[in-house]
């Protein structure tokens, strides 16, 4: 989650942390990373994420220990999300979010532990099986389009693995039929794209595949207000008519959980707190701590 910063009055320190209020309200990274871990005492079990799901997980993490080289990032992480599911992950800055996306499509070092899609392992598959022959898809956080192709050729880039060039094609333009604003545009070179029409052209590109799980990574990051409505409208149609299912990082915590069947809190490589994502908005820790008040 990005940090927020806020000026006080004279006098006052600037203060940097998760809320959303006065400077007599915000919260350093720091303290909102402890008092996270404090309302963690009872870590949610195995048997309570599964619950979560409806008792039939699509797609599990199983005492996942990963990381980068040899710095240990997850702790022990478990997840489960449901077929036609979405998951938002929220936290405290460091705390794992980005490397449970990453650990699942194969970015980073397993050390132990197991990653289900359909009851089938798939903890040690490269990411170009775990698009082609698992159905996960992986929409990068960073600006990821090819400026100098078009619209259409960054479309048919995502079809890379598939056995034809025709096949890729026609995945392309069903695309282009379902999204006006790339079809205007097809032809264009990407750079001439508003930071809307990018996301959504990260998010279409993943689509030629036809996935079955997307792992989304800050859908709404360095997007106007308008744009950010644009691209959980159509991540909400992804889920709600094709039935994908979704897991999601989002900084702006609120709008994911406003999004998201379920939300974890993540904290310190583990999950804290788990719950549907409207009872998650309730919470007055949660909401104290990620939400603004």
């Amino acid at each position: 989650m990005a940090d927020k910063t806020e000026n006080g009055s004279a006098g006052e320190k600037r203060i940097s942390g998760y809320h959303q209020g006065g400077v007599d309200t915000v919260l350093s990274v720091d303290a909102v990373a402890q008092q996270a871990q404090e309302m963690a005492s009872e870590r949610p079990s195995r048997d309570q994420l599964w619950a979560l799901t409806g008792g039939e997980p699509l797609l599990t993490i199983e005492d996942l220990v990963a990381g980068y080289g040899a710095m240990e990032i997850l702790h022990g992480v478990n997840l489960a999300v449901g077929k036609g599911q979405s998951l938002c992950l929220i936290g405290p800055n460091g705390a794992g979010k980005s490397t449970v996306l990453h650990s699942i499509y194969g970015f980073t070092n397993i050390r132990s532990g197991r990653i289900g899609i359909a009851g089938r392992d798939v903890t040690r598959e490269k990411p170009n099986r775990k698009l082609a022959a698992s159905g996960i898809a992986y929409i990068l956080q960073d600006n990821s389009v090819f400026p100098d192709m078009t619209v259409r050729e960054n479309l048919l880039m995502g079809g890379y693995l598939l056995d034809t060039p025709r096949q890729a094609a026609e995945k392309a333009d069903e695309i282009l039929d379902r999204y006006d604003r790339l079809a205007a545009r097809a032809h264009q070179p990407a750079r001439v794209l508003s930071g809307g029409e990018r996301r959504l052209l990260e998010i279409s590109r993943a689509l030629v595949m036809d996935p079955e799980v997307l792992l989304v990574d800050e859908p709404s990051i360095g997007l106007e207000p308008r744009f950010i409505d644009m691209v959980f409208d159509i991540l909400t149609d992804l889920q709600m008519r094709d039935g994908k299912t979704i897991v999601m990082v989002e900084q702006n915590a609120r709008k994911g959980l406003e999004f998201a069947d379920l939300g974890y809190v993540l904290v310190a490589g583990e999950v804290a707190i788990a719950d549907k994502g409207d009872a998650l908005l309730e919470n007055p820790d949660v909401g104290r701590l990620f939400l603004g008040g």
